[in-house]
């Protein structure tokens, strides 16, 4: 598929103006299995942008168009047994998808053929996972603090490797060959290590309680990371020095994404209603985006300034996805 044309940036003094006058599409599951348990725990956009996925703690695993909100519109992909933990796409094809689940099982999707193509057992409830940039690598987290490296495309798991402490997040430097992993810790901090063997090569005292978050800028410029001391901080990349610290967050943040340019960022928390978007060199918060419910999952759109959030009332929603060409 061609790559979408370039965009430009909206400046600082612009964006509040712009941004809220776009549109918000509600994308409606009707296979929740009753009040409540519908809750979508992630979402995540493929690679192009085309196709974005939402897992739910009612064990539904579904790919939807985000230009078509129809349900008949969407593909649902059956086969775990237990809650959607995370999902995440391959960085270098855009139809194929991995999920995590309470189920023990990580399960990988061509999402086209709408097949699971393979199911790795992963001797535990699996709770987070992350995609090297390159494609070649998946590193799975289960509850119990273990991480579980798997290889593609053979999908051959090496042997778990247990964590000294609580593991929340992992994330890919985007190196080629993958040779570094950012890990989220129970302590507040993210330990910078090297990849398969978890060496650790740096660490970052990010958080005065748990960290539970972590997201790259797409030029891989800063790191976001977020807390349950409801702060995101922003990390220079080059010298690993803290440059700003957000504070707007009323509890603790849930996730945390960068919009397609790495202007701007915002972050997803199971408390306080609004998602508050902030300009990434300044600091400064320059438009809030009104929600009647805490917006736990947040994700950017990889080429536009479209928001995607869960957590709200009748579930996936997306900034800019009626009508808009922004």
């Amino acid at each position: 598929m061609a790559p979408p044309p370039p965009r430009r940036s909206i400046p600082k003094d612009r964006f509040a103006a712009v941004f809220s006058s776009l549109k918000t599409q509600t994308y409606h599951d009707p296979a929740s299995r009753g009040p409540g348990s519908h809750t979508i725990r992630t979402i995540a956009w493929n690679p192009t942008g085309h196709l974005i996925a939402t897992g739910s703690a009612d064990r539904t695993l579904r790919i939807w168009n985000p230009e078509k909100p129809q349900v008949k519109n969407s593909t649902e992909l059956r086969g775990h047994t237990g809650a959607i933990e995370r999902v995440a796409w391959n960085p270098v094809k855009e139809a194929e998808l991995a999920s995590v689940s309470s189920d023990g099982t990580c399960k990988f999707w061509d999402v086209r053929s709408k097949t699971c193509v393979e199911t790795v057992q992963l001797g535990g409830e699996g709770l987070t996972i992350s995609w090297s940039a390159d494609g070649s690598a998946v590193l799975v987290g289960r509850k119990d603090d273990t991480l579980i490296p798997i290889s593609v495309p053979t999908y051959s798991a090496s042997s778990p490797l247990p964590q000294a402490t609580q593991t929340n997040q992992t994330l890919f430097a985007p190196s080629t060959p993958p040779n570094t992993i950012l890990l989220t810790t129970g302590t507040g901090s993210v330990v910078i290590a090297t990849y398969p063997t978890l060496t650790p090569l740096h660490t970052l005292y990010a958080h005065t309680s748990s960290c539970s978050t972590l997201a790259l800028s797409p030029s891989g410029r800063y790191l976001a990371t977020g807390g349950s001391d409801a702060l995101i901080t922003l990390w220079d990349t080059t010298d690993w020095v803290c440059r700003r610290t957000l504070g707007a967050m009323v509890g603790s943040v849930r996730s945390v994404g960068f919009s397609w340019d790495g202007g701007y960022v915002v972050g997803g928390s199971d408390e306080g209603n609004g998602l508050e978007i902030a300009h990434v060199e300044t600091g400064e918060y320059v438009c809030k985006v009104e929600t009647s419910a805490p917006a736990t999952c947040v994700a950017w759109h990889p080429t536009r300034y479209w928001l995607a959030y869960s957590g709200d009332a009748g579930g996936l929603k997306i900034v800019g996805a009626a009508g808009a060409a922004l």
